[in-house]
């Protein structure tokens, strides 16, 4: 290479690797930026498990609690259905019987 190469200007500039430079490796990005990521993800995920009522302090418990909750909501929610379904059937199917009945083919 030739001296008037820009090249050679920044290979020869380049700083040794430092100590710091594993540790930014290591970790994925800058000490501060990455410990900055993990506070915001770490009060994200809290919310998240308050919202869903986990208890870091009683986990097993708190994840049995949650599994229940699902599991009545879902029966609550078919419980809803079933009644919202007999209460639309005592008006639905008689009026559509009589409208059979009343658009019916006049006998033989």
């Amino acid at each position: 290479m030739s001296t008037n190469d820009p090249r050679a200007s920044i290979e020869t500039s380049r700083p040794a690797p430092a100590q710091s430079d594993s540790v930014t490796r290591f970790l994925g990005g800058s000490p501060l930026a990455v410990a900055g990521r993990l506070i915001l993800l770490s009060i994200l995920v809290g919310f998240v498990m308050v919202t869903f009522g986990l208890d870091p302090y009683n986990i097993i418990n708190s994840i049995r609690r949650l599994f229940e909750t699902i599991w009545n909501l879902g029966f609550d929610a078919l419980n809803w259905v079933w009644r919202y379904f007999l209460l639309g059937a005592v008006i639905v199917i008689p009026v559509w019987l009589i409208l059979r009945l009343m658009n019916a083919p006049k006998g033989r």
